[in-house]
């Protein structure tokens, strides 16, 4: 019973949603925890602590289309089986660096952990085992990974400030072997036909915003993309939408400390954009197909700047709220629309290879962003006049996903 409670699909996606929450959180968001104790520890700048977060990020981008496309061709389950070892044994090395080479190593590894166990390759499965369901396939994996900022940046807090940060990450390193490894290996399977299943059968009629379009008739590869018009303004969007969206979500905990919250308030403080980000994913669903899709992801992208001048305009403990709940509403409608955007206009057997173009398209501002902001406070102590940068640039980009995107 293809789409029925019983069909497996769903189990692949609930597998997914928890082993995305732990890798996000672990391999990702926990990073932030740790700059501040590590320059106490190491004497490393904030940029310098930073480079190897952007390392990862352009490692991750360039392994994403090789990703992609082993996954559409293999799928999924010994390619996240290995980058949930990868990410544990990685984990334990940062835990006993003690110089920089080393350090950049090891997070030249966790930026191949990362795009073999987060969203594009979770998403790619999904895309395969889902037609009428995929939307809410989605959901569910990214309504629980919206967690994982909530759920391990007070952990990894609270593990540094009882263990120390080198005892924090073995312990992370344990989590992580723990929840993600056995799921992986046990749990995901290729295709539905490799069960005797089908994908979920469109029962439902096309909404004519939903439909997919001209698209479906370009190529995979990056190169064809590349002349292809709407790609380009996507990417160029997304592109500069991520340069806020990464370079923050790393910032944030020390930013909020250099304003005078205590280190504890600022990593829940910056959770709870992980907890807003459910409320985007949860408003996305049912929007989706009853507004345009460009005016619908405009104003997912606008919401950005929106929170970046709350943050920046408004004083005190409002302006901070504002913020959380913008920022995170963004955040979280943003990973929906950029995924069920590919999906429809180049569909599911290709997902993977033309989700992978679209992460190497975007991957440099999500690896630039975190050293500029960390380069900017090192020269300016400060990192607003970045942050207003920030801002104008969102402006920028939600202007092009008009233009990346036909009615």
């Amino acid at each position: 019973m293809a789409g029925g409670a019983r069909y497996y699909g769903w189990t692949i996606a609930w597998a997914l949603g928890a082993t995305t929450t732990v890798s996000w959180g672990i391999l990702f968001y926990a990073f932030s925890v740790f700059l501040r104790p590590m320059e106490a520890d190491l004497g490393w700048t904030r940029a310098e602590l930073s480079g190897a977060f952007t390392i990862a990020l352009v490692v991750s981008g360039l392994v994403a289309p090789i990703a992609g496309r082993w996954i559409d061709r293999h799928g999924a389950r010994a390619l996240m089986t290995g980058g949930s070892i990868l990410g544990t044994l990685l984990l334990l090395a940062w835990a006993a660096v003690r110089s920089l080479p080393p350090f950049y190593l090891v997070w030249t590894g966790i930026g191949v952990a990362m795009a073999c166990t987060l969203y594009d390759p979770a998403f790619a499965v999904l895309a395969r085992w889902f037609d009428r369901g995929r939307g809410r396939a989605m959901m569910i994996v990214t309504l629980l990974a919206g967690l994982a900022s909530t759920i391990f940046l007070p952990v990894a807090a609270w593990l540094v400030e009882l263990q120390g940060w080198r005892a924090a990450l073995v312990s992370l390193a344990v989590i992580l072997a723990v929840a993600t490894i056995p799921p992986h290996a046990l749990l995901l399977r290729r295709r539905p036909e490799d069960l005797g299943l089908d994908p979920d059968p469109p029962l439902e009629p096309a909404s004519r915003f939903a439909a997919p379009t001209a698209g479906s008739a370009v190529g995979g590869s990056f190169r064809s993309l590349l002349t292809y018009p709407p790609f380009v303004w996507l990417a160029v969007a997304f592109w500069l939408y991520g340069l806020a969206s990464v370079g923050l979500g790393i910032h944030l905990v020390p930013y909020l400390s250099e304003r005078g919250y205590p280190p504890t308030l600022a990593a829940l403080a910056t959770g709870a954009v992980g907890a807003a980000q459910l409320l985007g994913r949860i408003a996305f669903a049912p929007l989706e197909g009853r507004v345009p899709r460009r005016w619908l992801v405009a104003a997912t992208l606008g919401a950005q700047p929106l929170a970046l001048l709350a943050l920046l305009g408004v004083p005190g403990e409002p302006g901070l709220y504002a913020f959380i709940v913008l920022f995170g509403i963004s955040r979280g409608a943003a990973t929906l629309a950029r995924a069920t955007l590919v999906a429809s206009r180049y569909g599911p057997a290709r997902f993977g290879a033309v989700n992978g173009a679209l992460s190497l398209a975007v991957t440099f501002a999500h690896a630039f962003a975190p050293v500029a902001l960390g380069a900017a406070h090192d020269v300016l102590s400060s990192y607003e006049p970045a942050l207003w940068v920030l801002l104008t640039l969102g402006v920028v980009a939600t202007a092009a996903v008009v233009l990346a995107e036909p009615d």
